[in-house]
């Protein structure tokens, strides 16, 4: 990778730029093996350049400073939209009934597949990264919960700190849906409470994205994702 290549990707990824050296050249190394390992396949008249691949390198690599390069395996393309993107659903219930429907999304991560971005969301998470949202982060969360085999919210660790994980992790989903339940407006996503592995990558979004706010609503589950992703790189806010 190009030195003016990097320094153009710091420039305009936030997260990237405030990372400290140690931390910046590890995330160098792995957004460099992403680039050489990973197919990134631009639709439709969506065109990206060098620096804009890397921007996306970064980013997908950003939950795996600490983590490593096993976080890449089981995938090699990553497809990116313009914008927004929709998809077909279908779901057979339990009457044998046919139900079909179509979704707009801005992620999607495959358990055995692609990873796709909208790239019009990936420059707006750059515009306003304490925003709350980090969709590259929401869908590597997904890619590495589901290396141990299981898209349950709980990635891969120490069997010791799986259980701790899972009793925290478990304790606040509840909390939350129960909030969302009652018709709460909740400061985190409501999203979070889809299914425990939304709840992990929406966890995910807060720790990059506004860690004050994780840590203020949830700071059991703030403290296990310090521990696996490292110190946010907007753990202290900007002045």
């Amino acid at each position: 990778m190009a030195e003016s290549t990097w320094l153009q990707t710091r420039a305009r990824v936030p997260w990237v730029a405030r990372l400290d050296p140690e931390r910046d050249a590890r995330l160098r190394e792995l957004a460099a093996r992403f680039l050489h390992e990973k197919t990134i396949s631009p639709i439709g008249e969506l065109v990206l350049d060098d620096v804009q691949r890397c921007m996306l390198a970064a980013l997908c690599c950003l939950p795996l400073v600490e983590f490593g390069a096993q976080g890449l395996h089981g995938w090699s393309q990553l497809i990116v939209y313009p914008d927004a993107f929709r998809v077909n659903r279908s779901h057979m219930d339990a009457a044998g009934v046919l139900h079909e429907w179509q979704d707009d999304l801005i992620g999607e991560a495959w358990e055995s597949g692609p990873m796709i971005l909208s790239w019009a969301d990936v420059l707006a998470d750059c515009e306003d990264p304490q925003a709350g949202f980090c969709v590259a982060a929401h869908e590597m969360a997904h890619k590495i919960d589901v290396l141990d085999g299981l898209l349950d919210g709980t990635p891969p660790l120490p069997r010791s700190w799986q259980r701790e994980w899972a009793r925290d992790f478990q304790a606040d989903y509840d909390a939350l849906a129960a909030r969302v339940d009652a018709g709460e407006d909740t400061p985190i996503d409501g999203y979070a409470t889809e299914a425990p592995e939304e709840f992990f990558a929406v966890a995910t979004e807060y720790h990059f994205s506004d860690p004050q706010l994780l840590e203020t609503e949830m700071p059991a589950v703030a403290a296990h994702l310090r521990r696996f992703y490292g110190p946010s790189p907007f753990a202290t806010a900007l002045s």
